[in-house]
């Protein structure tokens, strides 16, 4: 049975420093990387997935691709909204961890809905909240969602953006883009609310990353015939 312990060592072998540095440019801390490719991580979570336990203490550790491997091993669905409200303020600075890992298991919890709403008003966990309510926009039948709710959400987004920190801007912009692919009640809306918004400015770094222009990526959705299309699971 795996341990914490043998579990770190794998990962310390399959770190390389080109991909450590890659992080490092990405915005994560030199001293939490190993430099574990995505790739290689899944396929130590394969024998690991449901160990609830060893996810939480993998998560403790703070090093960024343990973090990681603890949300590709853990059932939200089996997690307490104390133990989500960790893991999302111990995401803080970490955007590989606090707009994949987090926003992944919380999805799949019955307090998703409610711990992103709060979330969002809270300056640790924001980017969280506004990932993991664009997985449930994805994931969720319109019929099972609050429009009203999504609206005022919409509404917030041109009001408050431009004095958002920067990766919660990237994740304002991104909840926009979801809305317009995903809830086709509020297609319209969202459209409107895109063109107010137009380029969003994000810092990303000594990267090659690049923000959507929310009105041309809806747009795009649509023409492909993609829009209201769901999907199953935010995991990837």
């Amino acid at each position: 049975m795996k341990t914490v312990a043998s579990v770190m060592a794998d990962l310390n072998e399959k770190g390389t420093e080109k991909t450590r540095k890659t992080y490092v440019r990405h915005g994560l801390p030199a001293d939490r990387v190993l430099g574990v490719l995505v790739a290689d991580l899944k396929v130590v979570a394969k024998p690991l997935k449901g160990e609830q336990a060893l996810a939480c203490e993998l998560y403790k550790t703070g090093i960024v691709e343990a973090m990681y491997l603890a949300g590709m091993v853990a059932n939200g669905a089996k997690m307490s909204g104390e133990l989500l409200q960790s893991w999302a303020e111990e995401a803080h600075g970490l955007p590989l961890i606090a707009e994949f890992p987090v926003p992944w298991v919380t999805v799949e919890n019955p307090e998703a809905r409610a711990l992103a709403v709060k979330w969002m008003s809270e300056k640790k966990p924001a980017s969280s909240g506004w990932c993991a309510y664009s997985g449930l926009l994805a994931t969720q039948p319109d019929a099972k969602l609050d429009l009203a709710e999504i609206e005022a959400l919409l509404n917030r987004v041109p009001a408050e953006i431009n004095a958002a920190p920067n990766r919660v801007r990237a994740n304002m912009n991104s909840f926009v883009i979801s809305t317009g692919a995903y809830v086709t009640p509020l297609l319209k809306q969202a459209k409107a609310v895109a063109r107010k918004l137009g380029t969003v400015a994000v810092d990303v770094g000594d990267t090659d990353c690049k923000i959507s222009v929310a009105l041309a990526a809806i747009e795009k959705i649509e023409k492909a015939g993609k829009q209201g299309v769901k999907k199953k699971t935010i995991r990837c």
